[in-house]
């Protein structure tokens, strides 16, 4: 027997050639634990015994505002590009985030789409005087690179400008190699971190920067696709579906004024006409 440092969900841990092997709650799919176990398995193993599944950016980047729900994974681990519930179906990116409206069983979701750049923004706790920038870098990309095992070619950017704090993952799939950790497993495996429901075995992050525990308020995760999502006006904010139909509205009556007006002058134009014949009628007698 072993234990799985970097997953505590799992049963039926053993050792082969030197590595720590143990099966994922609710696949029962082997993972390796010497690396992050994929976030389809994780999802899966969360929802296991679970009654219910809720819990300047680019122009196409989009958060996940469905959370966590009973993912269909293939054997490695991977989300299957469909995910259904029930009679519903939609289309999911590499890091299992919905990317197209809900449809019924007939949806096709011809590939699984990858996510390239992922973009985590934390709002710190109030404070007086901002962090120490350089301190937050070095400690962010050190954390990313030690704890998460991501190759630091793929921490594009450390950015912080108080009191949020911007990491972006950027890893294209032509980049990745078989070996690698995904970029949508990082950032699933910190969420937890920073959110204090950590996915390692009794290894919480400790978030110290210069010697100062640091809080955060608010994480908020956002992902690009190599291929834009399709949304469809369904999915557009409440607010800015009022104000389109305010413009409508305003459109509509603009053409019901213009009309109004036009039936208005043409009828002065025919009583003019009227009143013109009945004058040479009169001349005419």
């Amino acid at each position: 027997a072993c234990v799985c440092e970097k997953n505590k969900r799992v049963t039926n841990c053993r050792v082969a050639n030197g590595v720590c092997w143990c099966d994922s709650v609710g696949s029962g799919v082997s993972v390796n634990c010497d690396t992050l176990t994929s976030k389809c398995l994780l999802m899966k193993a969360e929802m296991t015994g679970s009654k219910s599944g809720r819990r300047e950016k680019p122009k196409d980047a989009f958060e996940d505002t469905d959370g966590l729900y009973d993912p269909e994974c293939e054997n490695t681990g991977v989300f299957k590009a469909k995910q259904c519930n029930g009679t519903t179906c939609w289309c999911v990116n590499t890091a299992g985030v919905r990317r197209t409206d809900k449809h019924d069983a007939d949806l096709k979701c011809n590939q699984l789409v990858r996510t390239i750049w992922i973009i985590i923004e934390m709002k710190h706790a109030e404070r007086n005087t901002p962090l120490n920038s350089e301190s937050l870098k070095k400690f962010f990309t050190e954390t990313i690179t030690n704890r998460y095992m991501l190759d630091g070619r793929y921490i594009s950017r450390v950015l912080y400008e108080k009191p949020y704090i911007t990491i972006d993952l950027k890893q294209n799939s032509s980049d990745k190699s078989s070996g690698e950790v995904d970029i949508a497993d990082v950032a699933y495996y910190f969420e937890k971190d920073v959110k204090g429901d950590s996915i390692f075995h009794g290894n919480k992050l400790n978030m110290s920067i210069d010697n100062e525990m640091l809080r955060f308020e608010k994480t908020v995760v956002y992902y690009v696709d190599e291929i834009a999502p399709e949304f469809s006006m369904k999915s557009l904010t409440p607010g800015l579906i009022a104000v389109i139909v305010v413009v409508i509205v305003a459109i509509v009556a603009g053409i019901v004024v213009l009309v109004f007006t036009r039936r208005r002058k043409g009828k002065y134009v025919k009583a003019e006409v009227k009143e013109m014949n009945e004058m040479h009628r009169g001349l005419n007698a």
